[in-house]
């Protein structure tokens, strides 16, 4: 018998303590760093693999995960900002523990824009900022920092050479946002050597620093690049400007990093929402597979005795760090995630290509079932075959879940990926749309029950298609979105504008229409659903006055709709305050749809806790 006052397997699978991949010191390997939820927030933790300890290095009430540890590992940075507004300064505290301080007391407070440590204490710090643009500093042990890098577009720290003579820079100085150039200068900014597949901006091919050889004197650059119709590696030789491609015969995206000892290479492969890893071997070219169960690889690592870590999951077991050597690497500390179900692949044929999406639905549940399409933000991003607590309970409270791989989606190719420029929101709810169409024929959705939701990128395309498909959906659950399109352009963070420009091909004031056309607040007198909005107070990226204008407008006429405001950016990193908000979500559907209410057990789901 179910015990009415134990805590359900979906707020189980938050509480669940999680870790990160550990980040390791480059000259210090056994100098580790990672994030955990164990605390109940998310912060960094350092980790001695010599002798196990571990201790907490940062404490905020809102949380922290942006850190980085120095090569002998003697230093943790990590970044200070307020409340999730993601403007601030970077800290740094010893590894073995104590008082905390500023990394480059000389730099104003700033957006992140990339982080560069060398061997010697210098360290190359990127900043963005409205008034500034993008700028690199170069900050010397004792000195105060020494700018040599700026450009009203956005640009970015890549990587520093394993001597430190050497910076990789990506930037937009061409104007798109979305196929960055690379740079490579001397410390004095001096130019090396660039390298630039957008041809001045005329070409969308991008370009991804993914990190110099880690040999002294050694002047390849592992690349990431688009010209064949995909992200995969080649070596770039800066001093010679030799570029090898390595001809991986892999479909789908291929990301890489080095060996430590700069033999070989680790290929980590996405293709068709799972992922799986490789090594490749420079001098002869072989590719060997790299033993991962079947799932979804987030990170991974290769250590210097050329074992490899890597963080793992599926849609139906939670996230564990292993290693090819066998066995777990870090194991957090309490109880586990209770296990959620398997993802079903579908197939669909959209107005753009096949559309891929995940199906996950109760175990022995006959449909039509309410059901929850669940959108993902990005949009230069996909939904995986990877463990979620959000979609999980959804499941466990009796709907279907189905989360779709829209046309601007990642690993089905650059054509898929670019395809939403200057349609912006609409093409992808057209591929939602042939999916849904195909979950109410094919008997798994409820057509009188259908949810659409979704977060950041994903929260913008719910109110986008509840106003422009308003008799399409029952419900829309929209987290941190962008509301009024033009009025989030003057209030997000500078690198946001110059995303938003190259997406639209200009400014509100230069292309107006493609704004008003692709703007949730042009539809919102059309939306008929309930609406549920929630937004972080201090978001940069989709800051609340947008939002606000658009609740505005829906409480004028009477809509029916609530909205929730907590104090934080975009996001929360509180376990809590996560569950609250699905919680809040979860309740605004039983109440409008007359589903399952949070708490209730679903019948032929496992009991809490198992």
């Amino acid at each position: 018998m179910t015990d009415a006052h134990a805590t359900p397997d979906w707020e189980l699978r938050f509480r669940a303590p999680r870790v990160s991949l550990p980040d390791w010191a480059e000259d210090a390997p056994d100098r580790a760093l990672f994030t955990s939820n164990a605390t109940g927030t998310y912060e960094l933790y350092a980790w001695d693999r010599a002798t196990g300890a571990q201790r907490q290095v940062t404490d905020r009430p809102n949380g922290t995960t942006d850190g980085v540890l120095s090569p002998d590992g003697a230093w943790i940075w990590w970044f200070a900002d307020t409340d999730g507004d993601e403007f601030g300064r970077w800290m740094r505290q010893p590894f073995g523990g104590g008082d905390d301080e500023p990394a480059a007391p000389g730099l104003a407070a700033s957006y992140p824009a990339g982080l560069a440590i060398g061997r010697d204490g210098t360290a190359v710090i990127g900043c963005s900022t409205d008034e500034e643009g993008s700028t690199i500093h170069v900050v010397r042990p004792g000195r105060p920092p020494v700018e040599i890098y700026r450009h009203r577009e956005s640009a970015g720290v890549g990587d520093l050479s394993h001597d430190g003579t050497l910076l990789a820079i990506e930037h937009t100085e061409h104007g798109d946002a979305m196929h960055a150039a690379l740079r490579v200068v001397r410390l004095d900014g001096a130019v090396v050597a660039e390298l630039d597949d957008t041809k001045g901006g005329t070409e969308e091919l991008g370009l991804a620093v993914l990190g110099f050889a880690p040999v002294d004197g050694d002047t390849r650059l592992l690349v990431g690049h688009q010209r064949r119709g995909r992200w995969e590696p080649m070596l770039w030789d800066v001093a010679t400007g030799t570029e090898t491609e390595l001809g991986l015969d892999l479909p789908g995206d291929v990301s890489a990093e080095w060996y430590p000892d700069g033999s070989g290479l680790l290929i980590v492969h996405g293709f068709e929402a799972r992922s799986d890893l490789w090594r490749y071997e420079i001098g002869t070219r072989e590719l060997v597979r790299v033993e991962t169960p079947a799932g979804s690889v987030s990170s991974a690592t290769a250590r210097p005795d050329g074992t490899v870590e890597y963080l793992w999951s599926s849609a139906e077991r939670p996230p564990v760090v292993r290693s090819t050597a066998g066995g777990v690497v870090l194991e957090p500390p309490g109880a586990k995630a209770p296990a959620s179900v398997a993802v079903e692949d579908v197939w669909v044929d959209g107005p753009g290509g096949r559309v891929h999406a995940l199906v996950q639905r109760p175990a022995g549940a006959d449909g039509p079932l309410p059901t929850v399409f669940e959108v993902h933000g990005g949009p230069a991003w996909h939904d995986s075959d990877a463990f979620a607590a959000a979609p999980a309970a959804w499941v466990d409270h009796g709907y279907a879940v189905v989360r779709v791989n829209y046309r601007g989606s990642t690993g089905y190719g650059r054509e898929w990926t670019d395809a939403l420029k200057h349609r912006i929101g609409l093409i992808e709810l057209e591929d939602i749309a042939a999916v849904r169409e195909w979950a109410v024929a094919s008997g798994l959705a409820d057509p009188a029950k259908l949810v659409l939701a979704g977060g950041s990128w994903g929260g913008y395309l719910t109110l986008l298609g509840l106003g422009t498909q308003p008799e399409a959906w029952a419900l829309g659950l929209a987290a941190v979105p962008v509301a009024d399109y033009v009025t989030a352009y003057e209030d997000e963070m500078e690198a946001l504008k110059a995303l938003d420009r190259t997406l639209f091909g200009g400014s509100p004031q230069e292309v107006p229409e493609r704004y008003r056309v692709s703007s949730p607040l042009t539809y919102v007198d059309e939306v008929r659903a309930p609406v549920y909005i929630s937004a972080g107070v201090n978001d940069p990226r989709c800051p609340i006055r947008q939002i606000d204008n658009y609740v505005d407008r829906l409480a004028a006429r009477g809509a029916v709709h609530e909205v929730y405001r907590y104090d934080a950016g975009h996001g929360s990193l509180v376990v809590e305050e996560r569950i609250k908000q699905v919680r809040l979500e979860l309740d605004f559907a039983a109440r409008h749809l007359g589903t399952t209410a949070p708490g209730t057990p679903v019948p032929g789901t496992p009991a809490p806790g198992k």
